[in-house]
């Protein structure tokens, strides 16, 4: 089971896209920044996503500055593909932030992305 971690402006309605998708091997909950940070550098938890209005500050501030960069990415306001969602969970990258406006365009993908591992 994959847990996922949501938070910052939209934390709610990430959580019901993801629960939406129907995603097998995926739990999604609803957190903080600094409870996530707590439960992933714990290992209670594998990944988080973050929203606020640009994608790049209160989405990943906490995260960042616990967890350090190198598992931290910002998509501010862009809309990635699956192919770079696929390269940075490569690298190692566990925690997403990204424009509350880009909601329903970025976390099917990225859900979908992560879920794809589980299985």
């Amino acid at each position: 089971m994959t847990k996922i971690l949501t938070g910052g402006l939209g934390k709610s309605e990430v959580a019901g896209r993801v629960t939406g998708l129907g995603l097998p091997g995926v739990e999604i909950v609803v957190s903080s920044d600094m409870d996530a940070a707590v439960q992933l550098r714990a290992g209670r938890a594998d990944y988080f996503l973050g929203t606020c209005h640009t994608g790049a500050g209160a989405s990943l501030g906490v995260l960042v500055g616990l967890l350090g960069s190198a598992v931290c990415h910002t998509f501010g306001r862009s809309v990635p593909t699956a192919e770079q969602i696929e390269a940075l969970l490569d690298d190692g990258k566990k925690v997403f932030g990204y424009a509350v406006d880009q909601l329903d365009a970025v976390t099917p993908v990225l859900a979908r992305a992560i879920a794809a591992r589980t299985a």
